[in-house]
């Protein structure tokens, strides 16, 4: 029996390496190549022609959500799984949006995850028990409110901006997440330029009051 062949993308070694055990060894699973940055499995994945890439989200230069687009565009044999910390419904749907088949909250089992990678590699769709029920949730309230979810989902920001987004509405300074995010101020100040254009906003407040109305902080 042919083995599934499978690719990782972790930017913290720890975690990297943790997953990889689980995978080791296993009968019908070969680890064919890691990496801890998108443009870096780039440059593997040609050659290593995983069947499916586990990706995390947050990523050096390029976002976990960025690859996914451009594996699933330019290499569609290779199916992609999102496996993040991050089970906020913008991430879940952009991940969707650009071609993942799966996503996992990190605290799943190895069964679980070795479940996933079995499925989404016989061309079905798997989600962690919690993102399933935030898919859920989505739904619902999209048929009782259309318009509300029709007009939050249209402004596109990316995962990035949402992450932003959400910790300038809870009070965070611009250093604070500078250093939470491991980007600079300028890199920070430049997203909040970005958010209120695209949210046609003009101050702080204002983004607060949409994080509120929107649903992406809790009063």
């Amino acid at each position: 029996m042919d083995k599934i062949r499978v690719a990782l993308v972790e930017d913290h070694q720890l975690v990297r390496d943790g997953i990889r055990s689980l995978l080791t060894n296993l009968p019908n699973i070969e680890v064919v190549a890691e990496s801890d940055c998108a443009k870096t499995m780039l440059s593997q994945i040609e050659g290593a022609k995983p069947d499916v890439l586990l990706v995390d989200i947050s990523l050096p230069e390029m976002s976990g959500i960025e690859l996914a687009k451009v594996v699933t565009t330019s290499y569609p044999g290779t199916k992609v799984i999102i496996l993040s910390m991050h089970t906020e419904q913008e991430y879940i749907f952009n991940s969707l949006r650009n071609g993942a088949k799966g996503y996992l909250h990190k605290s799943i089992s190895r069964e679980e995850l070795v479940e996933a990678i079995e499925q989404v590699y016989g061309g079905s769709e798997y989600f962690s028990k919690e993102v399933s029920g935030i898919i859920l949730k989505s739904y619902l309230r999209q048929i009782k409110n259309p318009e509300r979810v029709e007009e939050y989902e249209d402004k596109k920001l990316t995962p990035r901006e949402m992450e932003i987004l959400r910790m300038v509405a809870q009070g965070y300074s611009n250093q604070l997440i500078a250093d939470k995010l491991f980007i600079s101020v300028r890199t920070v100040e430049s997203h909040k330029n970005h958010i209120m254009q695209k949210l046609e906003l003009t101050t702080t407040v204002d983004l607060v009051k949409y994080a509120i109305k929107n649903g992406i902080i809790d009063l």
